[in-house]
């Protein structure tokens, strides 16, 4: 299943890298279409910190950026989970910013948005898929379960040891001491009949 993973991550990622590097490398071909979004996230951003960049250019190169760093990762299969979050992060953005379908007049322009935008969905679900995909491993959840389980088991195993062992050192010592009585017995026995016969 290991090499269908891999080439299924590297599709994933291969869109990402192209248009992330083309972002990047050009962020004004995309600044014009991403000035709204990024507008409505200036009071954000500088809420968050308030030297961070807020002009359309420069964070269309990081969100750029980020899908390359975010693509290569899951391509090569490492750090996928976080990988996968970033660019479903950062798809985010650029579908809302490149396929607001909702605000085209043109119908054949609108149905082409449209399109775009439920692909960029179904990449947004694939990066879900991805993020989650434990590569058959039992996700944490199970292992924090199975562990608190078999605490459990070997705490019952310890406890149900130590009862046996209690009951196993009363046993020998009631039967040591019936021995002592039965020896001490045996002794007076032979005391008194030493003395009759003295």
């Amino acid at each position: 299943m290991r090499p269908v993973r891999t080439a299924a991550r590297s599709m994933l990622a291969a869109i990402f890298v192209i248009q992330g590097w083309a972002a990047f490398r050009d962020p004004a071909k995309l600044a014009g279409k991403a000035r709204p979004v990024t507008d409505r996230l200036e009071p954000t951003l500088h809420a968050v910190h308030p030297r961070l960049p807020t002009d359309a250019e420069t964070l269309v190169r990081v969100n750029g950026a980020a899908q390359v760093a975010g693509g290569l990762l899951l391509a090569t299969g490492k750090a996928t989970t976080p990988a996968a979050l970033v660019l479903a992060g950062s798809l985010v953005p650029t579908t809302l910013a490149g396929h607001a379908y909702w605000e085209v007049e043109d119908p054949a322009q609108r149905n082409q948005q449209r399109i775009n935008f439920l692909k960029n969905l179904g990449l947004f679900g694939g990066l879900l898929f991805a993020a989650l995909d434990n590569e058959g491993r039992p996700s944490l959840a199970w292992r924090t379960r199975n562990t608190a389980r078999n605490a459990r088991r070997g705490a019952g195993y310890t406890a149900r040891t130590a009862r046996r062992e209690a009951q196993h050192a009363v046993h020998t010592a009631q039967r040591e001491a019936r021995h002592v009585v039965r020896d001490a017995r045996i002794a007076r026995l032979a005391a008194q009949a030493g003395r009759r016969l003295g």
